[in-house]
């Protein structure tokens, strides 16, 4: 935004000081902002936060060297903050190259290496989408029950409309007359359209209609509801796959992602869960929410390490501002200064 006054110092100079005052107000915005998401995080990470950061200060308290007896407490420690067994054994075998066995222990040198490995398992998988489609970026949404994916839907809306970019919801949940009204309140929140049909409508038949209708009105992102399903049951999971085959008859670059949503709550189950949801379907991101209401927000480590697919968004509460970008040194460092 450009401010202008009368030229006391030619126009050029009031000018250039105008926005250089308009930038530095922007700019303190940003960083209010930023103060408060970061504040939210570290509290809503309080669970996850005494369960691993605490714990394993008091593992390396124990003894004053680095034995196995640490050893065995750190691995502990990670375990029951849902880290996983494969992603525990590589962080311990990378803690102890750096800090090996029978030296003395340094609690603060031990806990910044923990820190680092930490972030470096999810750093290569954090990346932002780059979405160049030819039309609208359609975005599918998928889960098990229960997890939030309507609710993603309704703040991911929000977001993208802060961006500046025109949204329409497509309300692909048929089963449940709930969900498209739940879908639809977000669609009047956010002042968005709602495609939507009958309860008990063709699901592929919804979205169909939502892409020939996003395309008519260039509308910028289509994101698409998806009814709830189990992972473990063969004939949701061959309808999801129904479901995509028919988007890419309306589009063929669609879905240009595939967005997972998981409950953080659910521990190494949501692993199991994008296992399945991968092979069905190739999940492209990760949207991990509810992590302020677990201790077992450690799995978002074997998430990087296991499932190898960028977490897009994390969720810390019920508000629009809760669900955020993923950023690994953001979330790491949030997760330490939540114990001090």
């Amino acid at each position: 935004m450009k401010w202008f006054g009368r030229k006391q110092k030619g126009g050029e100079e009031v000018e250039a000081i105008a926005e250089t005052s308009a930038h530095e107000q922007q700019r303190s915005g940003d960083e209010a902002a930023m103060s408060s998401w970061f504040s939210r995080l570290t509290s809503g990470l309080g669970k996850t936060s005494n369960a691993l950061v605490s714990g394993i200060e008091g593992a390396l308290g124990i003894r004053p060297t680095i034995d196995d007896a640490v050893i065995e407490a750190i691995e502990t420690e990670l375990l029951m903050a849902d880290v996983g067994v494969a992603t525990t054994q590589k962080i311990v075998d990378q803690l102890i190259q750096v800090h090996p066995r029978n030296t003395d222990v340094d609690v603060d040198a031990v806990m910044t290496t923990l820190k680092d490995l930490l972030v470096s398992t999810l750093s290569d998988f954090g990346a932002a989408p780059d979405y160049q489609p030819d039309g609208p970026v359609v975005i599918l949404v998928v889960g098990v029950n229960g997890v939030g994916k309507t609710t993603t839907i309704g703040k991911l809306a929000h977001r993208y409309l802060s961006e500046g970019k025109s949204v329409m919801l497509a309300a692909g949940d048929t089963f449940r007359a709930a969900a498209v009204e739940q879908l639809q309140t977000w669609g009047e929140r956010n002042n968005v359209p709602v495609i939507a049909q009958h309860t008990g409508a063709d699901s592929a038949s919804v979205l169909f209609d939502a892409i020939s209708a996003a395309k008519a009105r260039h509308v910028d992102v289509l994101l698409a509801d998806t009814a709830g399903r189990l992972n473990n049951k063969a004939h949701l999971m061959d309808e999801l796959e129904k479901i995509v085959r028919v988007v890419k008859k309306a589009d063929a670059t669609a879905p240009h992602e595939t967005l997972l949503v998981l409950d953080a709550g659910t521990g190494q189950n949501a692993i199991a869960q994008a296992k399945e949801f991968d092979a069905a379907v190739g999940i492209t991101g990760i949207a991990l929410t509810k992590l302020d209401g677990t201790a077992k927000g450690g799995v978002v480590f074997a998430i990087g390490e296991q499932i190898k697919r960028p977490i897009r968004y994390i969720g810390i509460g019920e508000g629009v501002e809760d669900l955020r970008p993923f950023n690994a040194r953001e979330f790491v460092n949030a997760l330490f200064s939540a114990a001090e």
